[in-house]
């Protein structure tokens, strides 16, 4: 009798994670990173970069910082709301990371949410970390103003001066404004030569700014 009912009990546990991965945005990547993890688990203290397409098609970072123990997790078109609601037991809180830099807010923007949604979902997402992560150092990188999506530019800039100034004083916080690195000379204005051809996602070069900008934070 007791055989029967741990073999039920681990019956439903296997059911639900199984379960948990399925249904949600995305849900195909996060099972693959589950099977990636499974062949070899990174292990803690590792340097987390976490979020939307800008790091997922980011496919050298770990090159870029070679002998950093870098776990790359970035999720499709993914938007901020999903890492809060979905991602976070499945990409981030398993690993342990002594750092974690978060690059998302962009799509949440362009499918119509404001830059105040966007700040209130980080703050939920800053929270659960310090909760469940207390020691972990958290790095909010800048939300860029692709050209493909110039008209939502003001409601970029609302978002990223507004988790910039809730970063302002905590401690193992910092906001990194990338986009500066990114802009035409002179100008407030993204160069085009940085991105593919959609005028969306970073193209090497385009990577190459944001590495300039990232190795302190990273190293």
């Amino acid at each position: 009798m007791k055989i029967k009912l741990l073999l039920l009990f681990l019956g439903i546990a296997v059911s639900t994670q199984v379960h948990a991965q399925k249904g949600f945005p995305f849900d195909n990547e996060i099972r693959a990173f589950k099977q990636q993890d499974s062949i070899g688990f990174p292990a803690k203290n590792g340097i987390l970069f976490i979020g939307s397409s800008s790091i997922r098609k980011w496919t050298d970072l770990e090159q870029r910082f070679a002998g950093k123990p870098i776990i790359r997790r970035g999720v499709g078109g993914c938007e901020l709301w999903q890492v809060v609601d979905y991602y976070t037991p499945y990409i981030l809180f398993l690993y342990h990371p002594r750092k974690i830099f978060i690059y998302a807010g962009e799509n949440d923007i362009a499918a119509g949410k404001s830059g105040e949604f966007v700040f209130e979902q980080f703050q939920k997402l800053f929270g659960m970390i310090k909760k469940e992560l207390p020691k972990a150092e958290i790095y909010f990188m800048s939300i860029k103003p692709s050209p493909s999506r110039v008209k939502f530019s003001g409601e970029v800039t609302k978002a990223n001066e507004l988790i910039k100034n809730y970063l302002a004083g905590k401690p193992k916080s910092t906001f990194i404004d990338l986009n500066p690195s990114i802009f035409k000379a002179n100008t407030a204005m993204p160069d085009s030569s940085l991105f593919e051809a959609d005028y969306l996602h970073l193209n090497s070069k385009g990577y190459d700014r944001w590495q300039h900008v990232l190795e302190p934070y990273v190293k």
